[in-house]
């Protein structure tokens, strides 16, 4: 008697249940939505990705071993949540005054070592480093003129602790640690005169603008890598057509976010200048090279704490070195 031949595999041969660092509702959010959405179209049905906001399963900072612990498949987050557990996260997530453009994260992701480092990090915690993705480089708000580095000194500004707050006392600054909540009133009566808050097309919804008219655009700073990152163990036993699948899908997703925060960005900018009332500043390539030079004696000290975040100081500086960026 013949045996049955062994049935196909069905649709939905995998479910990936992703929480993101995004609120719903969010542009971040509903962009992620929509890759969700794709990925399920290319794969032909045999990936259903559920993306869940912020919170809902477990706390922003606890996605990591929520996916190890299969509670959740994956997460979109910001790397350097994870910085407690080993300070190169922190480094490789926001090497702050490292990038000036989308573009030259997401290039030393991909070609500059970047992916490498991060699976070599996330692997031994059960995870599976897919890509990366950034809502782009945030603007910098300001009630006074900034044009360089040196306009930096006795700036009284806000940073939250940790490498930015570093960075910008260093560059000489007199940062200070205020809830991204009373940023507004803390302009307005001049508690302080700058503050690094987020990007343009959000700062001017928030009306920052209004008592801050010197924003600096495009940033010169900070800008976020989000991880996309799965269950080591399911992404194992993906074939390789449907790994082939995620990975394409989340360098689209990239450029989607990128593009689309980016317009808004333009739209924003575009809006006030034809209002008037704000000047908005570009800083030149060599006073961002001047800050990126101060930046990178607070990498070194990060470097120092921990074997991985040597590794990732030892890549980023041999990749920005040879692009001509330090």
């Amino acid at each position: 008697m013949m045996m049955a031949a062994p049935l196909a595999a069905k649709a939905q041969d995998f479910t990936l249940k992703v929480q993101s660092s995004d609120a719903s509702g969010v542009p971040n959010f509903v962009i992620e939505q929509e890759w969700a959405a794709r990925v399920g179209k290319m794969s032909g049905g045999r990936i259903a990705v559920e993306m869940l906001p912020v919170n809902s399963v477990v706390e922003h900072a606890e996605t990591q071993d929520a996916i190890a612990a299969g509670i959740i498949d994956g997460h979109i987050t910001d790397t350097s949540y994870f910085t407690g557990k080993d300070p190169a996260f922190g480094l490789i997530a926001n090497p702050v005054g490292a990038w000036s453009a989308p573009s030259e994260m997401l290039r030393f992701v991909e070609y500059g070592g970047g992916k490498e480092l991060m699976n070599e990090m996330l692997e031994p915690y059960g995870l599976h480093f897919i890509g990366a993705v950034t809502p782009g480089l945030e603007a910098f708000v300001s009630s006074v003129p900034l044009d360089g580095v040196a306009d930096l000194k006795g700036l009284k500004m806000r940073a939250p602790e940790g490498m930015v707050q570093e960075v910008f006392a260093a560059a000489g600054a007199s940062p200070v640690n205020i809830p991204q909540s009373e940023v507004f009133t803390s302009l307005d009566k001049k508690v302080i005169d700058a503050a690094d808050a987020t990007v343009f097309s959000t700062n001017q919804a928030m009306g920052l603008h209004d008592v801050a008219k010197h924003p600096v655009y495009p940033g010169f700073h900070s800008m976020p890598m989000l991880e996309v990152s799965v269950n080591k163990t399911k992404w194992d036993s993906m074939p390789d057509d449907l790994k082939a699948i995620l990975e394409v899908s989340v360098r689209d997703l990239a450029r989607d976010m990128e593009a689309q925060l980016a317009m808004k960005d333009m739209e924003a900018v575009a809006k006030a200048r034809a209002e008037g009332g704000v000047t908005i500043h570009n800083w030149s390539a060599e006073e961002r090279n001047k800050f990126r030079k101060i930046a990178t004696g607070q990498w070194e000290k990060v470097a120092a704490r921990s074997e991985n975040a040597q590794k990732v100081y030892d890549t980023l500086v041999k990749y920005l070195t040879a692009q001509g960026m330090i």
